[in-house]
Parts: structure tokens; C-alpha cells; sequence
């Protein structure tokens, strides 16, 4: 009776120890851990896997409030946790059977950073190629305040719910390896605003921009060709459509955010008229599928760099993103002419690309005043005789070339021919003419592959390059 009883005990103890060996622990993608920023002032989704149909709970310190999430039958589970004014560190605890602690986590603003190698160029700087002042910002960059994740480069013509990442604590060993544009915004919110802020790099060097739109976000841009299912995934090249939004942008879509910023245009320099359209697109459709409204999204106009005898003259594509910069809400263009190197495609001085985004979050975003955050945009070209004067938006205080000659303004008659021109500041705007040109009808500025801009604002921020014909070349 002993022996059979020992035998039931231990069979038992062998089911159970079965049983709950099969049971799904509680898991959570990598967007959510240790050192994470939660967005501030919002009802911030939370989601992960469990035991199909069991009961998730989910504590967060600031409240001491349970919230509670039921799987479904795949086991997936999703809850919306109430998030107080920006703080920390605290905790958040997630159980269903055993036990998730997520530590130091902090309450603040959150920014996906996204594009192409000028968003990816990280703080080190690629081999040859420097971020100036990279040294000084790096050993002087530990901050409690700020918190960095890097979302790895991988392709999928599915869309993944996952990715391998953690997020990491602001310190010079880990500043080097991130994105120097998304680290000098960050910094800038961060000093600004008092308040902690938390960047996601998911970027990829020398991709176009339409991999990075969902295929829903392609139903008004039928040229754009969408991928075979069938293709192999070894050979899946990332400048496919879809292929990084399914695997770069869904693991994160729907985590609480305030925006994002976005550096990226090189790769599509030649279809500048459908870029025009794609980039407020790609807006719209993170908008679509992130599913908490129509986040602002700020973007850096692709720098002067010579490009070479083929291919088209890149000031074209800096049309496009001027244009697109007004094309739906919450959208903003930093203009980055001053910065631009002739025979590096990646500027050193990423500083004033990420500050001038920084701008436009401050300004745009979060209301603060006293300062600009955009460059002087043309209002209204009038002719007088073989002069011609231009008026500027965006320069309340009036235009500066800090000392320099302004050297970046061509005119043409009919002939479309154009020739440089001599400009200078007055007191409503800009003046110019050319000596050949006596009946002037076209003016452009800095509509090169490579110059460097001379006109700005008092603030410092550049005049895009523009131009007032429509011809083709």
C-alpha cells in the first residue's frame, strides 16, 4: 500500500511538473525592459504572450494601479496603462504565474529616429569619416535622463512582432555606437525640457524610402512595385517595399510615443517628383498603424554633395522635401545647406542636424518661444526693370549672410539660360540682377548638387535652395 502510494505521489508530481513546464511564461518584445522610457501624460499600450487565455496583471509604482489583460487564444495579450507627468525611475510588474520585474523605468518623451546612413552614422563616426566634436560629446554624455535602443538591421516580407534589442543607459560607451543626429535631438529636448527622453534608432544606410512603408501605405502610389511573397529571405535586399517596415518599424508601432524624426533622401534623388509624394506618405502610414493619432514627424533635407556627371542634380530632391514639408500636418523640414562636404556624402557636423530638428520639436511640439526653429522660405518675387526682389517667410528679424557675399543666386531671361547674379541683403529682403540678364523672369539659389548655402535667418538657420521656374533643367 506504501509502495503503490509512493508510486501515485510521484506520477503526480511528474504531471504537474509537465503541466507547468507547458505552460507559456509570460513574455515581452524587446521595446519593453529594464531602462525603458514610457511616454508621458498618456495611456502607453503595453503587449507581449502568455498562456493562451490566462490572465495577465500588470502593476505599475507610479499609482500602484493593476491593471489585468486577458490572452487570447494565440496567447497574445495587449493593455493601456495610464502614464503620470514625466519622473522616475520606477517599476512596472507583470505576472501571470511567474513574475516579470521591469527596472528603472523612466516617465518622459519618446522619438523613433529612422532613415538611412545619415541617421545610422553614430557618434564614432564611420571609418575616415568623423562626427566633429564626437569625442568631447561622447566622454561627456553619461546622463540618467536619456535612454538609447538600436533596433538591428534585418529584412521581412512579413511583419514581425519582434526584434533583438534592450534598451541602454546613456553612457559614453554606448552614446559612440548610436546615431549622432538622434543623440544631439535628444539632447537638446532633454536640456530644454528637463524631462527624460528615450530614442529609438531604427535606421539602415543607403536604403530608399520605400521599404520603409507598409504595404497598406503604398493603395496611392501604384508605380511603386510590392515585393513577391515568394522571394527567399536570403535574398530579400533591403531597398525591396515593405521589407524594413516589416521588420525595422512593426516590432515597435503602437509603443507610446511623442514622434519621430526621420534623415533619409539620397538613395531616391532620381524620382524626386514621386519622393515628394512618398514622404508625407510615410507619415501617414506610421500614423495609420501606430494608431495614437497624427504624431508630428520632422525630417532633414539631404545635404549638398557632388554627386557626379550622372543622375539627377540633387537639388531637385531638395525641391521635394521643401515641398513636402507643407504638405499635411505636423510635418517639418530642418534645412542643413551650410553643412554639406563635396566629397563626403555624410556631413561631420550631424550638431546642427539634430539641433535643428530639435527646433522644430520645441517650437512645433512642445510651444516654447523666443526662438526659430525653421530657415527663410521665399514669399514673393517681384521684377523691376532688370532687378528682381525677393521677400522671405520665416525671418521676422530679417536675413544675414554673416559677412560673406552672396554667391548662390543665378537669374534668367526666356532663353532659360541662367548666370550668376549679384544679391544683397536690403531691408525688405534680398536684391538682385545680372549684368546679361536685362529682362529677368527666373531666379534660383544654391540649385547645385554640391554648394554651401550663404543665406539665413538672424537665427542662424539656412534658406533652403529654391527656385522660382518650373523648367526641367
Amino acid at each position: 500500500m506504501k509502495k503503490s502510494f509512493y508510486h501515485f505521489s510521484a506520477l503526480f508530481l511528474l504531471l504537474f511538473a509537465l503541466s507547468a513546464s507547458g505552460r507559456a511564461e509570460v513574455k515581452l518584445p524587446a521595446i519593453f525592459g529594464d531602462n525603458m522610457v514610457m511616454q508621458q501624460q498618456t495611456e502607453a499600450a503595453i503587449w507581449g504572450t502568455a498562456t493562451s487565455n490566462s490572465t495577465v496583471r500588470i502593476t505599475t509604482s507610479w499609482n500602484r494601479r493593476s491593471y489585468s489583460a486577458r490572452a487570447s487564444s494565440d496567447g497574445k495579450w495587449k493593455v493601456k496603462v495610464s502614464t503620470p507627468a514625466a519622473g522616475g525611475p520606477y517599476t512596472i510588474t507583470i505576472s501571470e504565474g511567474k513574475t516579470i520585474v521591469l527596472r528603472n523605468v523612466m516617465i518622459g518623451e519618446v522619438w523613433v529616429c529612422s532613415g538611412q546612413s545619415n541617421m545610422e552614422m553614430p557618434m564614432k563616426g564611420y571609418r575616415n569619416q568623423p562626427i566633429t566634436g564626437s569625442n568631447e560629446y561622447i566622454a561627456s554624455s553619461a546622463n540618467p535622463q536619456i535612454r538609447l535602443i538600436i533596433v538591428p538591421k534585418v529584412t521581412s516580407l512579413t511583419p514581425l512582432d519582434d526584434f533583438n534589442g534592450s534598451w541602454k543607459l546613456c553612457e559614453p560607451e554606448n552614446v559612440s555606437e548610436f546615431s549622432a543626429t538622434a543623440y544631439f535631438f535628444g539632447l537638446l529636448v532633454n536640456q530644454v525640457l528637463d524631462v527624460p527622453v528615450g530614442l529609438i534608432n531604427t535606421s539602415w544606410g543607403g536604403t530608399r524610402i520605400e521599404p520603409w512603408i507598409s504595404e497598406a501605405g503604398f493603395k496611392n502610389f501604384d508605380w511603386v512595385k510590392l515585393p513577391d511573397k515568394n522571394i527567399q529571405q536570403e535574398k530579400l535586399s533591403p531597398q525591396i517595399p515593405t521589407v524594413l517596415y516589416n521588420a525595422m518599424i512593426n516590432p515597435i508601432a503602437g509603443y507610446g510615443i511623442r514622434g519621430a524624426i526621420w534623415y533619409q533622401g539620397e538613395s531616391n534623388r532620381n524620382e524626386y517628383k514621386e519622393y515628394e509624394k512618398l514622404m508625407p506618405g510615410l507619415a501617414l502610414n506610421w500614423r495609420a498603424m501606430w494608431g495614437i493619432g497624427d504624431f508630428p514627424m520632422y525630417y532633414v533635407q539631404i545635404a549638398p554633395f557632388d554627386y557626379g556627371p550622372t543622375g539627377a542634380n540633387s537639388a531637385f530632391l531638395r525641391e521635394a522635401q521643401l515641398k513636402a514639408s507643407t504638405a499635411i500636418s505636423n510635418f517639418g523640414m530642418a534645412c542643413i545647406m551650410d553643412t554639406g562636404e563635396k566629397d563626403c556624402i555624410h556631413p561631420a557636423n550631424k550638431k546642427a542636424a539634430g539641433d535643428r530638428l530639435a527646433y522644430l520639436a520645441l517650437v512645433k511640439t512642445y510651444g516654447k518661444k523666443g526662438f526659430a526653429c525653421e530657415g527663410p522660405v521665399l514669399k514673393e518675387m517681384k521684377v523691376e526693370g532688370n532687378q528682381v526682389k525677393l521677400t522671405f517667410d520665416n525671418a521676422p528679424n530679417g536675413l544675414a549672410s554673416f559677412g560673406k557675399e552672396l554667391k548662390c543666386f543665378e537669374v534668367a531671361g526666356a532663353n532659360k539660360r541662367f548666370y550668376p547674379a549679384q544679391a544683397f541683403i536690403t531691408g525688405t529682403g534680398i536684391t538682385l540682377f545680372s549684368p546679361v540678364v536685362n529682362e529677368p523672369v527666373a531666379v534660383r539659389y544654391a540649385f547645385k548638387d554640391f554648394i554651401i548655402g550663404d543665406l539665413f535667418n538672424i537665427e542662424g538657420i539656412p534658406a533652403s535652395s529654391f527656385r522660382t521656374d518650373d523648367w526641367e533643367q
